[in-house]
């Protein structure tokens, strides 16, 4: 008679691992809630895939090793709380010969066959799946199963929202979680979900004095979502002050949290800012993702810019500034210049606020008033930190300004921010601050204007010719254009919007010797531009223009977000 081995017993000795790692797998697996299989992926770098296919060779179960987005049906998962999903590692998937196919992460899920069988009311049929092909396959099926948030509503709406402890649940819950939590843990859950699958930057709740609007800022632009009850104001203010850490009976003062939150299997961080106004509290919350990738290639630059830009933060030192209004991607900027010179023999360091990304290997601080920590005393102690390359989260007054300066001057890469509508006035603002015209002439090596349009839904966008008029606004040529000219439509791709996200246009003005002339002799912003145009600078209307001519964006874009900025040369 054969003696039954455990089939992961069989699988660590293939690899040469001994029981001491399986323990540590198991350890780990209830610790985070996950199958065994995949605790030994992470703990032991043991091959999904090998798992998976030692598995099969044991118990004859056959095994897909991907799982393609038609395989995933929602209504499949609907009944099935993730959790439950996630820890034992299986996946209803699809419907085969009358049978649903269950994919499992290892064998020990086989014992939970029979509750999916009862509540899929259908026959199954189980199939292996490496571990973390099935975890990203049950993150996608779950957050394509989540529900509308006016569908949440529908259902909350007649009963009673509760209030004290029904609002306490869930503690570190993901938001595609248990369907059955209080009414209003359920509508604040779905208004995150459909906040982030809508790719949505901030949502602002607005209580007015006998409504109650939400409103999603998306690709820049808000547009109103769903008007809650009123009866809910309250609740919702309070529910999301819980889950930011902040003091609900504290309603006449501004507060200032986060949330940090899963979403799918996806680290979500929300900053979240309340104020009071005349009809209750104002709650906005920004939306920043972890893992977010930084990369100067992605952000939009033309050829012949990103080849400057990269020269400029090469140099050993010298100050280098981002300006443009908020919201423009000036922080996305200055994080992909840091990460693409972020080496082992640079030490960098960093003072923002607030902190909105963690960037591995910088050493990162954040300003606290409170404390009288701010930009420029930060920055006056990095300088005894031994630091090549600083970035100043914004330039605001002359003291933060005049030490940016000293760094530049003593050796060091300084990068940084600074509120004017364009290149040239980056260097007028510094003088007006209070810093000698030559100081800033020998420290700036270079200034970047920016802007951000919304990009084209690749699935809808529709060619035409543009107007006579269109082209008199952008001081544009007919003969000018070659190639195919877009126009937004809208459809279900893009919520009806006619565009999705967004890419910088740019303009870019180093530091040449006939500029510092100028600045030197105290020369307005307007002059300054003129000279750069004249010495070949694009400018943020030319850049848009080429994005457009590239099919990126529109011209109707180009125009909304550069009205202001035309140089007359």
């Amino acid at each position: 008679m054969a003696v039954r081995r455990d089939p992961i017993d069989v699988t660590l000795r293939r690899h040469g691992l001994g029981v001491e790692v399986l323990s540590s797998a198991r350890s780990l697996a209830e610790k985070q809630g996950i199958p065994v299989g995949e605790a030994l992926t992470r703990v032991a770098g043991v091959d999904a895939k090998a798992l998976a296919n030692a598995l099969s060779d044991l118990s004859g179960l056959p095994v897909v090793e991907e799982v393609p987005d038609e395989y995933l049906q929602p209504e499949y998962v609907l009944e099935l709380p993730l959790t439950l999903a996630r820890e034992v590692g299986i996946l209803p998937m699809y419907l085969a010969d009358g049978q649903v196919v269950v994919g499992l992460a290892d064998l020990s899920a086989l014992s939970a066959l029979d509750d999916i069988r009862v509540l899929l009311g259908q026959p199954v049929r189980p199939v292996l799946v490496p571990a973390d092909v099935l975890q990203n396959a049950i993150n996608q099926s779950f957050d394509k199963a989540s529900r509308n948030v006016s569908d949440v509503l529908d259902d909350v709406e007649d009963e009673d929202i509760g209030g004290g402890d029904d609002l306490l649940l869930d503690g570190d819950a993901d938001l595609l979680d248990d369907p059955n939590e209080a009414p209003i843990i359920r509508f604040v859950n779905a208004l995150l979900t459909q906040a982030i699958k809508q790719r949505a930057s901030d949502i602002h709740i607005e209580p007015f004095e006998k409504d109650l609007h939400v409103r999603f800022r998306i690709d820049g632009v808000l547009y109103e979502e769903i008007e809650p009850p009123y009866r809910f104001k309250n609740s919702i203010v309070s529910r999301i002050k819980i889950m930011a850490g902040l003091n609900i009976a504290e309603k006449r003062l501004p507060q200032d949290g986060r949330i940090r939150r899963r979403m799918g299997g996806r680290e979500i961080d929300l900053r979240v800012s309340t104020v009071p106004v005349r009809h209750g509290e104002r709650v906005v919350m920004r939306i920043l993702e972890k893992g977010e990738v930084f990369d100067l290639d992605r952000i939009g630059m033309s050829r012949e810019t990103l080849e400057i830009f990269r020269e400029l933060i090469g140099r050993p030192h010298g100050i280098l500034l981002v300006s443009g209004p908020t919201g423009s991607g000036k922080s996305t900027t200055l994080y992909s210049a840091i990460a693409e010179i972020n080496d082992p023999d640079k030490n960098i360091l960093t003072i923002e606020d607030p902190v909105e990304y963690e960037l591995k290997g910088i050493g990162q601080v954040q300003v606290n008033p409170k404390i009288k920590l701010t930009f420029a005393s930060a920055l006056r102690s990095f300088l005894r930190q031994d630091p090549d390359v600083i970035l100043v989260g914004e330039i605001r007054d002359v003291e933060t300004a005049a030490n940016a300066v000293q760094a530049s001057l003593t050796g060091h890469l300084v990068f940084s921010t600074i509120h004017t509508n364009d290149a040239a006035g980056a260097f007028a603002r510094l003088v007006d601050m209070g810093v000698e015209p030559f100081l800033v002439a020998s420290s700036l090596i270079g200034v970047l204007a920016q802007r951000l349009v919304r990009r084209l839904c690749p699935h809808c966008k529709v060619r035409y010719s543009p107007s006579d008029i269109e082209l008199h606004d952008l001081g544009l040529q007919r003969d000018a254009i070659r190639g195919a000219v877009y126009r937004a439509v809208g459809c279900e791709e893009c919520n009806g919007h006619g565009y999705r996200g967004r890419v910088g246009i740019f303009e870019f003005l180093p530091a040449s010797e006939p500029v510092k002339d100028l600045i030197i002799s105290v020369a307005d912003a307007g002059r300054i531009s003129r000279k750069a145009v004249e010495l070949g600078m694009k400018t943020l209307r030319d850049d848009g223009i080429r994005v457009a001519l590239e099919g990126v964006t529109t011209f109707d874009e180009v125009l909304r977000v550069t009205r202001e900025d035309v140089i007359e040369v």
